[in-house]
């Protein structure tokens, strides 16, 4: 039985592979062109050959998104584009375009054609329309329930793709003109300017916004293995290293579990908790299990608190002093109960008692980013672990 797939989103070309090094077995990124996410880094296509290269030594696959709702002049060096990023080696395109989806079936037969969830694909019939004109697979809309899920993803030859982790667009399936009204930028062509963040005067007291809680299916994954979901998909291309690699770590960690029969309930809250504690928003299920409802939007007093666990990259290996080399992102000091983390799934429960600065000095506390540090430590650790504070109960 072929696997559920763990789709993972990368802004550039350190993301693409910090997320494949933490378990995702494909990756979905932005080109320099046609893409719904105009402010993030994207790649060249250079870069994009290098992504490509370094997934497929590792088995695992490249999709580029070329999603914006296209006008005349995007058409201009269209075909062009397309050929260079194939030639450049991804597996598959993510579009929204019907004009593209059939242009690149028809004429470039060594990569698949994704349906975008900018289609808000809702139904069966919708779904084997895309599947008639060379999709293998559609993106399903955010606002489905578990049987509308399974009814689509039973259609024969049609993979599906579920988001199950991230932000949640306050419109339908990211079809939104409030960006356009309010700040002109046009969030169906890349410029998305997150309006329903926003908070807005109701009163002399207080503040209104239109925000959705972010998505959390960690509960749920059994089910969607079980109902024939091909694709889990989690949002995030601009989010950070720390924030992915725990994303991804503990949903590869979830997978492989329910695969091999050993998850219980107690690890499943831990990793339940471990993705709430990376968020900076309430999590919910969504629509699911029912039709969304007050508790799965935020109104009035929503707090958004940045994340400060992540304490540092661990960039190297000081073998003369047997420490750890990283590179500091937030504060800690000595007394404090870390964890050290890797790709490969270990987690080393770890107690600061030293720490040293670049020139090998004895300090008692890390308080600026970005510098390097030295932590005693026993083991060479594989590259883009990294280090998190253990939240006290």
């Amino acid at each position: 039985m072929k696997r559920i797939e763990l789709l993972a989103p990368a802004g550039d070309l350190e993301r693409l592979k910090v997320v494949l090094l933490y378990g995702a077995d494909a990756v979905y990124v932005g080109g320099e062109r046609l893409g719904l996410r105009a402010n993030a880094t994207n790649f060249s296509l250079d870069e994009l050959k290098e992504g490509c290269t370094f997934a497929h030594n590792l088995g695992k696959k490249v999709y580029l998104t070329a999603n914006i709702v296209f006008h005349d002049k995007d058409r201009i060096g269209m075909e062009g584009y397309i050929k260079k990023v194939v030639e450049a080696g991804i597996d598959a395109f993510i579009v929204s375009d019907l004009y593209l989806a059939k242009y690149i079936s028809d004429n470039f037969k060594t990569v698949e054609v994704h349906i975008s969830t900018q289609d808000s694909i809702t139904n069966r019939d919708a779904a084997i329309f895309y599947r008639e004109i060379g999709a293998s697979r559609v993106v399903l809309a955010r606002e489905l329930s578990r049987e509308e899920i399974k009814e689509i993803s039973s259609i024969p030859n049609l993979e599906t793709e579920v988001f199950i982790h991230g932000a949640m667009c306050t419109c339908f399936s990211g079809r939104c003109a409030l960006s356009n009204y309010v700040t002109n930028r046009d969030a169906n062509r890349g410029g998305c300017a997150q309006v329903c963040r926003f908070a807005f005067d109701y009163d002399s007291n207080d503040k209104f916004t239109l925000a959705t809680k972010d998505l959390n299916m960690a509960i749920f994954i059994k089910d969607l293995i079980d109902i024939g979901v091909s694709s889990l998909k989690v949002e995030g291309r601009m989010r950070s290293l720390y924030y992915l690699a725990t994303v991804i770590g503990s949903y590869r960690f979830l997978i492989d579990s329910i695969y091999d029969g050993t998850l219980t309930d107690d690890k499943l809250l831990e990793y339940q908790k471990r993705l709430d504690s990376v968020a900076n928003r309430d999590t919910t299920s969504q629509y699911f299990n029912h039709l969304a409802d007050v508790n799965d939007q935020y109104y009035t007093g929503r707090q958004e608190v940045s994340n400060q666990e992540y304490l540092g990259l661990i960039i190297g290996y000081d073998e003369q002093m047997k420490s750890i080399v990283l590179k500091e992102r937030n504060y800690f000091k000595v007394g404090d109960e870390v964890e050290l983390f890797t790709p490969t799934g270990e987690i080393y429960p770890y107690k600061i008692e030293t720490i040293y600065n670049e020139d090998n000095e004895k300090i008692e506390v890390a308080r600026h980013p970005e510098e390097i540090l030295k932590l005693p430590f026993d083991k060479k650790l594989s590259g883009y672990s990294m280090i998190r504070l253990i939240k006290k109960s």
